[in-house]
């Protein structure tokens, strides 16, 4: 389930390995579904051991090694991957180990339950390519209100909808964008376009504050538990979750509705229709 706020606190855990050596890249055996890995271990092996890790990243709901060459080597988590330097959840649902030298932590480790996420080197030009052609829209935490607007006003989509599409704005996830409306008090279907200026100002606000929030909670960990730092901790935001999984209870804002929990693109939405009322 990582969105941005996890996935920040993922890169902000492994930041003690910058300016530590890549010794070896092992991919390790595993019964379950393989991740993507892309080159293949070997050649993947040969273009980073050695190489300095210069910095680390976050685009959107990826980590990024950044190394001294310029090449990047991507964790994209997806639903249950965890980048981690120490203590994994379970032993075998590791997929990755990098060993690392000249730094207080020796290792940083790639764990994914169900093996959806990925691990891909990109060069230099590689990288520019893929992600700084127009496949990726803004970060949500760097975008200004003004061209937050203008990027969704136009569409007829649910706002719910859109706001999950990242190539609009990058890193808001399920859970994040049901709080972030809640807060804001817009309906989840309300069309993008029916929006006026100020609700999209509160809209980006909120988002700004849940985001930021979350991340100084260190994420959400829910009840499957399959979310955890990097030194494989809990994160406390679900204990400040206004509406996501709380069907059936009375909203903690307005004191007066009851969540409800519908369903939209194929994804759980939870809202209170006294605060959130649709125009």
């Amino acid at each position: 389930m990582p969105e941005l706020p996890e996935v920040e606190t993922m890169r902000r855990g492994v930041l003690g390995l910058v300016g530590g050596q890549i010794e070896t890249f092992e991919k390790l055996p595993c019964e379950r579904r393989p991740i993507g890995i892309t080159p293949a271990a070997a050649p993947l092996r040969k273009r980073i051991v050695g190489r300095t890790i210069e910095r680390i990243d976050r685009l959107g709901k990826r980590v990024l090694l950044v190394l001294d060459d310029q090449s990047r080597l991507m964790f994209e988590p997806r639903m249950t991957g965890l980048v981690l330097i120490s203590d994994p959840p379970t032993v075998e649902h590791l997929r990755v180990r990098l060993a690392i030298s000249g730094t207080a932590h020796p290792e940083l480790l790639y764990w994914d339950r169900r093996g959806l996420g990925s691990v891909r080197w990109f060069s230099e030009k590689q990288f520019e390519a893929e992600f700084h052609a127009g496949r990726l829209g803004p970060d949500a935490l760097d975008i200004d209100p003004a061209a937050f607007q203008a990027t969704f006003a136009s569409t007829r989509q649910p706002v719910k909808v859109a706001l999950l599409d990242q190539k609009k704005v990058a890193g808001i996830g399920n859970l994040y964008a049901s709080e972030i409306l809640h807060l804001a008090k817009v309906h989840p279907a309300q069309p993008c376009h029916q929006l006026s200026t100020q609700a999209w100002k509160r809209i980006h606000g909120c988002m700004v504050e849940v985001l930021q929030l979350a991340i100084q909670y260190e994420g959400s960990t829910l009840n499957d538990g399959t979310y955890r730092n990097a030194l494989n901790q809990s994160g406390g935001y679900q204990n400040h979750h206004r509406v996501y999984a709380k069907e059936g209870e009375v909203c903690s804002s307005c004191g007066k509705g009851v969540i409800v929990r519908t369903v939209q693109a194929q994804r759980a939405t939870f809202f209170c229709p006294k605060c959130q009322k649709q125009k």
